[in-house]
């Protein structure tokens, strides 16, 4: 008994062993990022081959365009596959329909129709560059469905409209399954990435407010860095929120409002950190009780405590802040107690706005609480994300996409090629998806590799393996191992632009139509029009759509000290709305600053996000001053303004008479009524450290 007993116990522990180790190992990120890869490429799998499968029942021509929809709806995430699937939906029907009015219209003029088809391609990948949400992906296929159908109709125009629909249908189809599979077999959710990533997000935003509060420069700056990169990766995941199978979704006013903070808070951890900067080096003490004040956010900021703990604290620590503030303002008589009343100021900003972020927070996991109710406290408008739209960066890479295309139509044209249709329709394809990119190069290249293992792949199939299957069961099994590799290297997002050379190829070369061909010949010349088209896209897009990033840089810099010259020069100055788009340009230029030599561009591209600010607000206080305060201001407006213009670098004395001006305005209204001064002058205190970030020393002017 004894015996049966140890055994029984220590086969439990075995077991117990077993069970930790195995949980242990798909804990693992490697381990789990596999199995989530591998269920993707099942899922996808299952849904391309029934779409095949309908599509053969119910006799479409061209079945295997089904199986290419699946693979290029299918996300990792159920919301991402849904709302995908919508916008082929809609870019397909557009195109359709534009290349049933095109064609047949201008049949009898080859080149003329073509060029037509090209402007069409151009136009919509004008609107995919300036639409930079997951909508643009609609004008995408508005381009390319044009190209795919209308290119090999030129010279059959006849049969366009019928072409047309079998397109729609087999699409429509691919669709359809690739929706139902992703959302309805275990639904990979976007809220929960969403979620993670905020949490994320905050825990960085309290890291760099933490950082500002130690004085540590380059940690502050690289914080804040990452948090605008935070920012517009938080934007990416909650685009896809709406299409999500959750069942209850994010709220979008409080992603909003978080965002809105957020982007306050990359400017006012830069200002604190100047201010105790500013009064360390130049030897002033900060008053007892702030001293008190800054350790005390310093322990709250860093603290685990529980919610309601955390809630309790804030609330003790903004009331201190805002007594101390009311304090430091009756006492300052020099420029010294207006620096310490100033950072107080801020001090109490940032513990409001981290509170703010955190309640939010809270209201987005609250899954349990009424949508309605969860907002109701913060009654201001939520402006959210405001994106960057370059109308002159998006004219050119589409001009440059339609001179290209052209150019193969008319190549194609003149050789009167056979296979030059199919060849030209690619090369619209890969303009449309791939010139989205500043540098369009690198994922034609990958595509191109993956296309190379696809060729290889389908050869096989077409005259090895095919051949000897009769029944669509074994079709299946045969397939499985190629379309499954496929799929998982597609799950990844190094291998992602690769696959698709893989799952795009194979159902087109290897003949999955609704009958075996087994042409050899026909085959080989598709292979040569598909290496053709995309070596002339690498070239045409490399020469006409690639912008280098030095000139990026250039131009983003530009755009973006424009945008302070017309905050120096609008009556009112933009609020939430502009600090936004200013944030969006930030984190577009800091990937490009990390390619490019240039170390004279900007010290922190969140530079001009802080003088513009300051700029602002600053214009919103002053807009009805008058008498020697409003005329000083408006002067230094007009200083700003051309300091700031964007078609030139500001020159010494533009820089040294800012300085002046600022100095004489923060003398006046420091000499001006009690009941003006204090914000006013902490508006004005606020704009000299901004601009003495790059442009002017500090200098010792008592108030």
């Amino acid at each position: 008994m004894n015996i049966v007993s140890s055994t029984n116990a220590a086969f439990v522990k075995v077991r117990t062993a077993i069970v930790r180790l195995g949980t242990h190992f798909y804990r693992l990120p490697a381990v789990r990022a596999d199995a989530a890869a591998l269920s993707f490429s099942v899922k996808s799998f299952v849904a391309a081959m029934l779409a095949y499968y309908i599509s053969l029942r119910i006799g479409l021509s061209k079945p295997f365009w089904s199986i290419i929809t699946v693979y290029l709806v299918s996300q990792t995430s159920a919301g991402a596959s849904l709302g995908r699937g919508v916008y082929r939906l809609a870019g397909t029907i557009i195109g359709a329909a534009a290349t049933v009015i095109i064609v047949p219209n201008l049949a009898n003029t080859p080149v003329i129709c073509s060029a037509a088809l090209a402007g069409w391609i151009g136009l919509f990948l004008y609107f995919a560059l300036l639409d930079r949400t997951p909508r643009a992906y609609a004008f995408v296929l508005a381009g390319y469905t044009v190209s795919l159908i209308g290119f090999p109709s030129v010279f059959a125009p006849d049969a366009v409209f019928e072409t047309a629909s079998m397109r729609v249908q087999e699409i429509s189809i691919g669709i359809l399954c690739a929706v139902l599979m992703h959302r309805f077999v275990l639904p990979k959710r976007m809220t929960e990435p969403f979620v993670g990533k905020l949490s994320g997000t905050l825990r960085n935003a309290r890291q760099a407010a933490g950082s500002a509060l130690h004085g540590i420069s380059g940690q502050s700056r690289r914080e804040r860095n990452k948090l605008a990169m935070d920012l517009l990766g938080l934007q990416g995941l909650a685009t896809h929120l709406p299409y999500d199978p959750a069942p209850v979704t994010v709220r979008t006013r409080a992603w909003r409002l978080i965002h809105d903070r957020l982007v306050r808070l990359l400017p006012l951890t830069a200002e604190i950190e100047d201010r105790l900067v500013a009064l360390d080096t130049e030897g002033r003490g900060l008053p007892d009780e702030l001293v008190a004040l800054r350790h005390d956010v310093e322990i709250w900021i860093e603290g685990v405590d529980a919610e309601n703990r955390r809630d309790e604290l804030a609330l003790q620590l903004t009331d201190r802040a805002r007594s101390l503030r009311s304090r430091l303002v009756v006492d300052a008589v020099t420029r010294d107690g207006w620096l310490v009343a100033n950072l107080a100021l801020h001090l109490t900003e940032l513990i409001v706005l981290l509170h703010d972020c955190e309640r939010l927070e809270r209201i987005i996991r609250n899954t349990g609480r009424k949508p309605g109710a969860a907002s109701s406290r913060w009654p201001e408008r939520a402006r959210g994300y405001v994106y960057h739209r370059d109308h002159v960066k998006a004219a050119r890479a589409a001009l440059g996409a339609a001179v290209g295309i052209f150019t193969g139509c008319v190549f194609w044209i003149w050789s009167a090629w056979p296979d030059g249709g199919m060849a030209v329709s690619v090369l619209g394809v890969c303009c449309s998806l791939y010139g989205t990119a500043d540098v369009p190069a690198p994922s034609v290249i990958k595509y191109t590799v993956g296309t190379v293992y696809g060729v290889l792949i389908s050869l096989v199939y077409s005259f090895i393996v095919l051949p000897r299957v009769t029944d669509f069961n074994v079709l299946v099994m045969v397939l499985a191992p190629a379309f499954l590799l496929g799929g998982s290297l597609q799950a990844r997002l190094p291998t992602m632009v690769m696959a698709f050379g893989i799952t795009l190829t194979i159902p087109i070369l290897a003949g999955l139509g609704t009958v075996y061909a087994g042409d050899f010949a026909g085959a080989l010349n598709t292979v040569i029009a598909l290496f053709a088209s995309l070596g002339f896209g690498l070239m045409s897009m490399t020469l006409l759509q690639t912008v280098p990033a030095d000139r990026a840089i250039s131009r983003l810099l530009r755009l973006s000290r424009k945008g302070v010259r017309r905050q120096a020069l609008s009556k009112n100055g933009d609020g939430a709305g502009w600090r936004s788009l200013m944030a969006d340009r930030a984190a577009l230029l800091l990937p490009l600053l990390a390619k490019s030599p240039r170390s004279d561009a900007i010290d922190d591209p969140l530079y001009l996000l802080r003088v513009g600010h300051a700029v602002g607000k600053l214009k919103q206080a002053v807009r009805h001053v008058d008498g020697e305060i409003g005329g000083e201001a408006r002067a230094l407006f007009s200083a700003l303004a051309v300091c700031f213009d964007a078609k030139q670098r500001s020159r010494s004395s533009e820089v040294v008479e800012l300085g002046q001006r600022t100095d004489r305005l923060m003398a006046l209204v420091a000499n001006g009524s009690p009941h003006d001064c204090s914000r006013l002058l902490d508006l004005v205190i606020d704009l000299r450290f901004a601009l003495s970030l790059n442009f002017i020393p500090h200098k010792d002017h008592d108030l």
